[in-house]
């Protein structure tokens, strides 16, 4: 069976959203995922190896992650709709225990799921896992500095800017700089 590319209403959208761990049973909508939005994630982001776009490809990347996340060194989480199709996806990279309890952030979003929020709400229950179980003191993240949106997206959940790296990411041969977020947990 195909899998149709999520097309919401955007006067229904229902921003429910759920995370859970990629699993073996997601390989053949992950790699749907992936590779409807291959074009617009790759003119945003640094190409993913051609051999990801297959089921090994896939396979391995979730076994991978799987493992990342038994050695607390890194969690990735599929974002589904109320109504349960895979619109983005979150992360924790690089977490860091002894003296840092920190993480760096990473998401990516549908196409066709842009610009309703999905981006914010996935960031904010992703934050409420690294704060809460996983028990972080800090997530940090960076963006494109002429990405709006992805620092809206950052600032709307509590991140605060803390620098800019001119000149600091290559992507097509073009060089793009930086700007580095950092939220904290709050004190209770």
């Amino acid at each position: 069976m195909k899998a149709v590319a999520y097309r919401p209403d955007p006067m229904t959208v229902d921003l429910r959203l759920s995370l859970a761990p990629p699993t073996p049973a997601d390989i053949p909508e992950l790699l749907q995922f992936e590779t409807a939005n291959r074009a617009f994630f790759e003119a945003r982001v640094n190409s993913r190896p051609a051999a990801y776009y297959s089921p090994e490809g896939v396979a391995a990347a979730i076994e991978t992650a799987a493992r990342d996340a038994a050695s607390d060194q890194g969690y990735q989480y599929l974002v589904r709709d109320a109504a349960g199709a895979l619109v983005a996806r979150v992360n924790l990279v690089r977490v860091r225990r002894a003296h840092f309890h920190s993480a760096e952030l990473g998401y990516r979003v549908a196409e066709a799921a842009c610009g309703r929020g999905v981006a914010s709400a996935a960031v904010r229950e992703l934050l409420a896992l690294a704060f809460g179980p996983l028990r972080l003191q800090r997530v940090e993240a960076n963006a494109r500095a002429e990405n709006l949106a992805s620092c809206r997206v950052l600032e709307c959940n509590g991140f605060v800017a803390f620098g800019r790296s001119r000149r600091s990411f290559e992507l097509g041969g073009v060089w793009y700089d930086r700007v580095y977020y950092e939220r904290h947990v709050t004190a209770a």
